[in-house]
């Protein structure tokens, strides 16, 4: 048997060193270096290498057809406008999230509609056991004929799986629990993610079946892994929401089918998650009236206008260093809309702390609701509330 080789791997972009360096020379992060064992790649077998490939040849751009296909439409209208208008079949489909936000929730409640219109959905879960996931359903009241789970982390024993069933719809929960037989290291590591992934890929293009993933997020929030998960995939989405609040987000960073500026929103409940059809009505039921610092803008999500509010809060600062906060919005902005206050409209903000949030959890990057942000400012220094402020403007 041959010795396995130590190669280093970045953690962020996939680069591979055979000694450990402290900073990447690909992608410039520190201390992103991990060492991991592989054997030569002489011993390595990939995943359905019996299966006969055919042969392509390459074709004159105008004999493509340009014709697009047909997509699967579910009841969740949130998840639909996320992914562009349905499933698309023989897509990779990475969602990642915090643990316990709602994940294998939204999946499970998913791959039940999906079953709903005659489709042979199956379920792996690398994480629970069968019964596990059984419960999980019964609670959300999924109980399909068509709808098939399975406990397994062997990536062989998954692909022969899908090859025997020949599913319309497959969910693995999650990559960074499946691990392939000719990869030495241990599962969830760059190599595993990075062979596994691809390894699926090759059976969603090949069979035209969709795959949906599920990863795991690391501290800073980003899916865990190598950089490279997020560039194998078609779709990336990122399922979000705060600890306190019952209201998840499902945000799309990347969409090779779709636009990647939509937004779902569901709420957690006991039956499981609830699509919101009118997320303005959420984020003000509990605005109070009349109150400084408080300002509601129309933000521009995708195709769909919302109403949130714009919190600010001015105090002075007891240091020498004034502090500059800011939630659901991009913090280098706040300093600059207060420095032009100061420039331009003559506010003494210097001295002043300042704590800028949007209500609800919804982070936006619109440059529009930097006027919503500016008032709020404005409004919570004077101690006047946003209707007064802009009557006096106008005066």
């Amino acid at each position: 048997m041959a010795k396995a080789k130590v190669i280093f791997f970045c953690q962020e972009c996939g680069y591979e060193s055979p000694k450990w360096m402290g900073k990447c020379p690909a992608c410039h992060q520190w201390n992103t270096l991990v060492e991991e064992k592989v054997s030569k790649k002489s011993e390595r077998h990939e995943v359905g290498s019996n299966q006969t490939r055919k042969r392509k040849k390459p074709q004159s751009l105008k004999e493509v057809s340009s014709k697009e296909e047909s997509r699967v439409t579910t009841n969740m209208e949130e998840l639909n406008r996320v992914l562009g208008g349905g499933i698309v079949p023989g897509s990779l489909v990475l969602i990642g999230g915090d643990p316990g936000i709602g994940k294998s929730t939204l999946l499970l409640q998913l791959s039940s509609q999906v079953a709903n219109l005659n489709m042979n959905v199956l379920y792996i879960s690398g994480e629970e056991s069968e019964k596990q996931t059984k419960l999980r359903a019964e609670r959300l009241e999924v109980s399909e004929n068509d709808l098939f789970i399975m406990a397994e982390t062997n990536l062989e024993y998954v692909i022969d799986a899908i090859d025997e069933m020949n599913p319309s719809f497959v969910v693995i929960d999650s990559i960074q629990t499946v691990y392939h037989d000719a990869v030495t290291s241990a599962p969830g590591s760059v190599s595993q993610v990075r062979e596994c992934t691809s390894a699926l890929m090759k059976v969603a293009k090949s069979k035209g079946i969709p795959i949906f993933i599920v990863g795991h997020v690391t501290k800073e929030g980003a899916i865990a892994g190598p950089r490279l998960l997020e560039h194998m995939v078609d779709t990336v989405l990122y399922f979000e929401g705060e600890r306190h609040h019952t209201f998840r987000i499902l945000r799309s960073v990347k969409n090779r089918f779709g636009s990647t500026h939509e937004m779902g929103i569901f709420e957690m409940k006991e039956e499981g998650l609830v699509e919101v059809n009118n997320p303005s009505e959420i984020f003000l039921e509990e605005r109070s009236q009349g109150v400084a610092g408080s300002t509601v803008v129309a933000s521009l999500e995708g195709t769909r206008p919302m109403l949130v509010e714009i919190q600010a809060l001015i105090s002075p600062t007891q240091f020498g260093h004034s502090r500059r906060m800011a939630t659901g919005l991009d913090h280098n902005r706040v300093p600059l809309l207060m420095a032009v206050l100061e420039k331009r409209a003559g506010l003494l903000l210097q001295n002043q702390d300042a704590y800028v949030k949007v209500a609800g959890g919804v982070k936006l990057d619109e440059p529009a609701i930097d006027l919503a942000v500016a008032i709020s400012v404005a409004s919570s220094f004077r101690d006047h509330p946003t209707r007064l402020m802009m009557c006096l403007s106008v005066r």
